[in-house]
């Protein structure tokens, strides 16, 4: 039995489509939420091992905003992209092919590694009046205090992936390995909300398609970071970072933020990498701030 959701009763009142369009070589599924004649619509791209799932509680906080939602190759209901290894170059390709397809002229939204293909995609020219990007990757995770960790969790997705079938599989959909990342990752106190959060990992970060792609999927993550593109990116963007983030602390994010042309930081308290889950009111009021809709809000 699934946890009760702290952001139901306000998603329950945004109309919801599934769709499927064929897309930068695959089969894409994605989600629209909200009014199809809003003045405004967002095109967001979640994280890693995650699916659109996780920013429906963002989307729960602008029920007045037409969001496109789609999940990345390789994971939720998307497959991976046939004969393309899962690199930077093959998601920012993807995203920009979906993007003219479903949603040409969207703003575009990316949180954590979706922060990294969102922002590789801009600056590649996929065309866009704003960049929002939520709980950035704005250091390279194979460096500094936490790069033995990452290199840890290279080897664990390796072997991983490399393992005889079903042991490896179940490897990587171990409910106590699953329970761990989302314990740490977790900052609320809120005994309630934690169970929220531990049940959205439970449910949605084993739907990967294979345990290569999946491989491949985080090699890319670690390897790049959005300081690489800020510097070619020419919109406005808006960096909605958290104060307890222990994946980009935000000291980097104070300096990512000086590498963009035209760019604001909103800093967040009490949070870490799961704006998107603790926060979702906070970062939809920064959105706000900067896209100019002061319409119907979440009750």
């Amino acid at each position: 039995m699934s946890v009760p959701s702290p952001y139901s009763a306000a998603l329950e009142r945004i109309p919801v489509t599934q769709k499927s369009v064929d897309a930068g070589g695959t089969r894409t599924a994605y989600w629209e939420y909200g009014p199809a004649d809003s003045e405004m619509t967002i095109l967001a791209v979640h994280g890693f091992r995650g699916d659109h799932h996780g920013l429906e509680p963002v989307v729960a906080q602008m029920p007045d905003v037409r969001w496109i939602m789609p999940d990345l190759p390789g994971f939720g209901q998307t497959p991976p992209i046939a004969g393309r290894t899962h690199d930077l170059r093959a998601y920012t390709e993807w995203l920009t092919a979906f993007a003219s397809t479903v949603a040409p002229g969207a703003i575009v939204l990316g949180h954590s590694f979706g922060s990294i293909v969102a922002s590789a995609a801009v600056a590649g020219g996929l065309e866009t009046p704003r960049l929002i990007l939520v709980n950035p990757i704005g250091a390279p995770a194979l460096e500094g205090p936490r790069g033995v960790l990452t290199r840890l969790a290279v080897f664990y997705y390796w072997a991983s992936a490399r393992l005889p079938a079903a042991l490896g599989t179940g490897l990587l959909r171990s409910p106590i390995i699953v329970r761990i990342m989302s314990i740490a990752m977790a900052k609320t106190r809120d005994k309630g909300l934690r169970r929220f959060i531990h049940d959205q990992h439970d449910r949605y970060f084993s739907t990967f398609s294979d345990r290569e792609t999946l491989r491949q999927a985080f090699t890319t993550s670690v390897s790049h970071d959005v300081r690489e593109s800020a510097g070619a990116i020419d919109v406005p963007t808006l960096l909605v970072a958290a104060v307890e983030d222990d994946i980009t602390p935000i000291a980097k994010e104070r300096e990512l933020v000086r590498m963009f042309r035209d760019a604001v930081l909103t800093e967040i308290d009490g949070v870490g990498h799961l704006i998107h889950y603790e926060k979702p009111r906070e970062a939809a009021s920064a959105i706000r701030d900067v896209i100019g809709i002061r319409g119907e809000r979440a009750p």
